[in-house]
């Protein structure tokens, strides 16, 4: 039972520290080799195949009912998020995206209570505040700070979060239903087919494959093979085994990963591109957003009688 358990923290701990690695190894591309667009196209599709070779082995059927609610699914966890993400990530800074993204359960808690009229107590109110001051400060620290921030680009990755989080809420009353393979196979057959009007043209068109190098493949390789497929798969076996906000609280070792990943690539790979990313500013929003989630996480005490 232990060893089971440390293989589902080790596999959260893989998970993020592959979207840690994302952050870097994917804005390294853009725009220089590759469109944000496209790059959201070929996530998309890639997923789409390797998902679609595992679903070949699960004969299931989706009911007529849910095809709109996947249809909704796709359009806010695999077009919509996709398209604002890599836009976003192509505009700031990695360790702001990292850092963006610890706000997520606390979307989702809003999103709840609005939409599932989740309840909603003081510890809960009070860490909705502290994390949303520390989500605006580092969003609007994006226009007069130095290094790669951006105030577009840090908007455009908390549109992602708020996409995706929303996803996760409309996703919810599938999840009893079907095998989760069934679902994101549907999902992103529906995140394709919103993308194709919007990025086949950028993908024909307007992408320079010859300037591609070994790297460029090998990276978009890695944004479909390992942030996309592996991590679903990484998150979804952890979840067996711990709970849903054990798993959530590994979004939090993000914003150090990317700090000790900038520390690296100055130190050893003489890269200074990111050195003036990390700021005590981002430091103390990134503890406010953290605070303010832990808040929104914590189980009330019970009352003995």
């Amino acid at each position: 039972m232990v060893k089971t358990i440390f293989k589902a923290h080790l596999a959260l701990f893989g998970a993020n520290l592959i979207y840690s690695i994302n952050h870097f190894v994917a804005k390294g591309i853009m725009p220089n080799k590759i469109n944000p667009t496209p790059l959201g196209f070929f996530r998309v599709l890639g997923a789409l195949i390797l998902f679609g070779c595992v679903k070949f082995f699960i004969k299931e059927k989706i009911e007529k009912k849910d095809v709109f609610r996947l249809a909704l699914c796709g359009l806010l966890g695999a077009s919509f998020n996709q398209l604002v993400f890599f836009h976003g990530l192509s505009l700031t800074s990695p360790i702001d995206t990292s850092i963006i993204m610890t706000s997520a359960p606390a979307v989702v808690f809003i999103l709840s209570a609005i939409l599932l009229k989740e309840k909603i107590t003081n510890y809960k109110l009070l860490g909705l505040s502290i994390g949303a001051m520390g989500a605006i400060s580092l969003i609007w620290y994006g226009h007069a700070s130095q290094g790669t921030s951006s105030f577009i680009g840090n908007l455009l990755v908390f549109l992602n979060v708020c996409f995706f989080s929303l996803y996760q809420v409309v996703v919810k009353p599938l999840m009893a239903k079907y095998h989760f393979i069934t679902i994101i196979f549907w999902v992103f057959l529906f995140g394709l087919l919103f993308l194709i009007p919007i990025g086949l043209k950028d993908v024909i068109y307007n992408t320079n494959y010859g300037s591609f190098t070994l790297n460029t493949y090998l990276i978009i390789g890695f944004v479909i093979v390992f942030t996309t497929f592996c991590t679903f798969l990484f998150n979804i076996y952890a979840l067996k085994q711990v709970s849903p906000s054990v798993a959530g609280s590994y979004t939090y070792t993000q914003p150090a990963l990317s700090f000790i990943i900038v520390i690296i690539l100055s130190v050893f790979f003489n890269n200074k591109t990111y050195a003036d990313d990390i700021s005590i500013i981002k430091i103390i929003s990134c503890f406010l957003v953290i605070i303010g989630v832990y808040l929104i996480s914590k189980k009330p005490k019970a009352v003995i009688n």
